[in-house]
């Protein structure tokens, strides 16, 4: 896949989807820590385009938004609406949950997608699929001194990793584009938001999971 070749229409609706939702964690997270407009937009803008930066520069393509500006301007928007908007203190963190949790799993398409496009081996795509995803939320998380989600024991690459690879499989048996975007999404989102409400965490050596494994996690 080249840097100008077109993507589906369904790809741009969920990438760009992906954005949106990203960029509304990263700013409620600037919100959470009282920063300005311009602390908005900055963690805002980089958690929506973190991931699909770093898979950019992992395939060696040109790094989408800096071809098409499209994506940096939604970010924008987004952190500014959610900079006049922004809910009570007590919503903030389940809404940075909920919103991070939609786009890990528009990311795990876009990304495994793009990665296939562009030539990439089945487990290369999967893993790009999984960075896309996490990527960004990871660069909010360390820029604002809060502990990544990646890092906290919660089902969260993972459920990257279960989207990417449901999609990465449609597509090798040659299932319809929106079907396989769609069941892929529903796969990574769904486990995503059952590790949420029921606290669903990787065990320590020696467990596999465990449910309800504390009150602070971000269900609260």
């Amino acid at each position: 896949m080249a840097a100008n070749d077109p993507l589906s229409i369904g790809i741009l609706v969920i990438m760009y989807f992906g954005d949106v939702v990203f960029a509304v964690s990263g700013a409620l997270t600037a919100a959470r820590y009282r920063m300005d407009v311009l602390g908005f937009v900055l963690i805002g803008t980089i958690t929506g385009i973190g991931g699909g930066t770093i898979r950019d520069l992992l395939l060696g393509r040109p790094v989408w938004w800096t071809q098409d500006p499209t994506e940096l301007i939604l970010c924008v928007a987004a952190a500014l609406i959610t900079f006049f908007v922004s809910p009570g203190e007590n919503n903030r963190r389940r809404g940075m949950v909920w919103a991070d949790a939609l786009g890990l799993a528009a990311f795990a398409v876009v990304g495994c997608h793009i990665a296939l496009a562009f030539g990439a081996p089945f487990v290369v795509a999967v893993f790009m699929g999984m960075i896309t995803a996490t990527g960004g939320g990871l660069l909010r998380d360390v820029i604002t001194n809060t502990q990544p989600m990646i890092l906290c024991g919660q089902l969260y690459a993972t459920t990257a990793l279960v989207g990417s690879l449901t999609y990465a499989t449609l597509a090798y048996l040659a299932v319809p584009g929106l079907m396989a975007e769609t069941a892929a999404f529903l796969a990574a989102f769904s486990l995503r938001a059952a590790a949420i409400v029921f606290d669903i965490r990787m065990g320590p050596p020696g467990e596999f999971l465990r449910i309800g494994a504390s009150k602070d996690s971000t269900s609260e």
